[in-house]
């Protein structure tokens, strides 16, 4: 390090801007957003392997919520593995959710139980009440857009919401719907959409994170959010636009794996990558293979 370096000022922004993230505090938050609408607008069901997934993915699902009109539900599949703890996480996902304007539901009152595939191979009777719980909110709901992790997000419970959300749309030979899967623990091989988030959807995402309070209490993630996204706008320069390729002028965003359902199987519906940001509309592509 020299006192000529012109990156050494810059750099220590983000030290800063960490610094003032933290004294922000974690004090309960209400905001006035829109709620999701009712009747017959599409719905977007988003399975959270747990409480706070909702949010560390939710980039895309909150446009859809304030530009489609979409309804946004958050699927709890797990309430976490710490049995005291599922009261209070319960808690604080409904501020949260309500924080953003996402529903919410839970296919079991505490969380179903054993969502890994261990659980899959030793316990097919209890999976399958599992799976039967799932289908029956994809029953009620009818969704147009299913978000879920990809099948290596590396988390046991990630990777088991992914086996147990596709063994629930097997189950129902006549869905059909878009899926998008998420990442956040491991990155996906091949994403095919990068969605950017403006400055205040990102902010509002943090604000609503850190309604988690027990979670972000021991490590603040929400604070490290932005950097995340910024880091996914290099990663999906590439991944999405292809080997060589220029970025975009994004400053945060999200990857995701679009693809669609329909007779008990995924089927491709981009021929190739694209970069959605935070000015363009969402209409065409989720007009297109939604009829929403």
């Amino acid at each position: 390090m020299t006192a000529e370096n012109p990156y050494q000022s810059w750099v220590e922004t983000f030290v800063t801007a960490l610094s003032a993230g933290r004294a922000i505090g974690l004090a309960k938050m209400t905001h006035p957003a829109a709620s999701s609408k009712v009747g017959e607008a599409p719905k977007a069901l988003l399975f959270a392997p747990h409480p706070d997934d909702e949010l560390l993915t939710g980039g895309l699902p909150l446009r859809l919520l304030r530009e489609r009109g979409f309804v946004v539900i958050d699927v709890a599949v797990t309430l976490g593995s710490l049995v005291e703890r599922r009261s209070g996480r319960w808690r604080e996902l409904q501020a949260a959710c309500a924080y953003v304007g996402f529903g919410l539901a839970n296919p079991d009152r505490t969380g179903l139980e054993g969502i890994n595939l261990a659980s899959r191979a030793r316990d097919p009777g209890r999976w399958a009440l599992a799976v039967d719980a799932v289908a029956e909110v994809l029953i009620a709901e009818r969704p147009s857009v299913v978000f879920l992790p990809h099948a290596e997000d590396w988390n046991t419970t990630h990777v088991g919401a992914h086996h147990l959300v596709v063994d629930a749309m097997r189950r129902l030979p006549t869905l059909a719907c878009l899926v998008v899967e998420t990442e956040y623990w491991r990155a996906m091989d091949s994403p095919n959409l990068m969605i950017e988030s403006s400055a205040g959807d990102l902010a509002d995402l943090v604000a609503a994170l850190s309604q988690h309070v027990g979670e972000v209490s021991r490590n603040p993630y929400h604070l490290r959010l932005p950097a995340w996204m910024m880091d996914n706008v290099r990663r999906g320069a590439e991944l999405v636009g292809g080997q060589g390729g220029s970025a975009p002028q994004f400053t945060f965003a999200t990857l995701y794996r679009l693809r669609g359902w329909k007779d008990g199987d995924f089927h491709d519906v981009l021929d190739k990558g694209q970069f959605i940001a935070a000015g363009d509309g969402l209409d065409a592509l989720f007009r297109r293979n939604t009829g929403a």
